[in-house]
């Protein structure tokens, strides 16, 4: 089976495709510069793919100001249309059997709790982009299936998050962000992987998806269990105020978080390796027997 996928550059495209190479797909990875060209290009690049994975897109989490707001943007809203685009203008028998693009639960409104029948998503820029980055696909041909997985945090040994934590707390200098109380919606790298490629070969798998775990978590739970397993202390805080200093409105993202629950794949049965924060974390700080095979 033929997998085309952008964004393969990526901690989560790495993995991916890694993984996916692992259980025998044939994987060709899409060029950004392919992506941001000729729709001809493009569809050309991508044609005779059973499934095509669309991952790119510019970090976030930086100053929001109207160049990197534009960035941000263009990464994924364009992109997705772009590739869109490019996949109808494909023959029947070149176009893929599925497009599953990546998405964020930054799209609901904070407060509350969601599952994916929620309509009611964050007026600030993360929720209209990642409605903007999902309507960018509507226009999808029906014969292809649209799936759409509204990720967490993503939480692996080599996540950005991990990587910039980890040596923290490992001398006690780890702590709560803001007040703590924001949910911490997360999912580990290998549960992400695999609902993937449970996409790519189960035809059930159709729309849009929460890709959380089913555990429900603050970011004070996180720096309590992290602080546990290393068998560390964890007084240390960031305020919110300096986040603000730092990140501007940007900042939100790591003060601000929805409360999200996978109620699509738990529906159709998903089976997670790393349902709880706890076993994530096990998982990460003192490696176990892999639980993925």
């Amino acid at each position: 089976m033929k997998i085309a996928i952008t964004g393969a550059n990526g901690f989560v495209g790495k993995k991916l495709t890694e993984f996916l190479v692992e259980k025998g797909f044939d994987v060709k990875r899409i060029s950004r510069l392919l992506i941001f060209g000729d729709p001809e290009g493009l569809a050309s690049a991508v044609a005779g793919a059973d499934a095509v994975i669309h991952l790119a897109g510019a970090p976030v989490m930086r100053r929001w100001t109207k160049k990197n707001r534009r960035v941000i943007y263009n990464s994924r809203v364009i992109s997705t249309w772009n590739l869109t685009k490019a996949l109808n203008m494909l023959e029947a028998e070149q176009k893929p059997e599925v497009l599953i693009s990546i998405s964020a639960v930054g799209i609901y409104a904070t407060g509350r709790q969601h599952d994916e029948q929620s309509l009611d998503f964050n007026g600030q820029f993360p929720g209209k982009l990642a409605v903007d980055w999902e309507n960018a696909s509507i226009d999808l041909d029906k014969n292809i299936r649209r799936i759409i997985f509204r990720s967490g945090i993503v939480l692996g040994k080599e996540s950005q998050i991990i990587q910039n934590l980890l040596p923290l707390f490992r001398i006690g200098l780890g702590g709560r962000i803001g007040n703590g109380r924001q949910p911490f919606p997360f999912i580990h790298i290998d549960d992400l992987t695999r609902a993937f490629y449970e996409a790519i070969i189960n035809k059930n798998f159709q729309g849009i998806y929460n890709l959380v775990a089913p555990d429900q978590v603050t970011n004070k739970t996180f720096t309590l269990l992290m602080s546990q397993k290393l068998n560390k202390p964890a007084f240390f805080h960031v305020p919110s105020g300096f986040l603000r200093l730092i990140y501007g409105k940007a900042s939100v993202m790591l003060l601000e978080s929805p409360s999200v629950v996978p109620k699509g794949l738990t529906d159709i049965g998903f089976p997670f390796c790393y349902p709880t924060l706890s076993e994530t974390l096990d998982e990460i700080v003192s490696p176990r027997v892999n639980r993925t095979k």
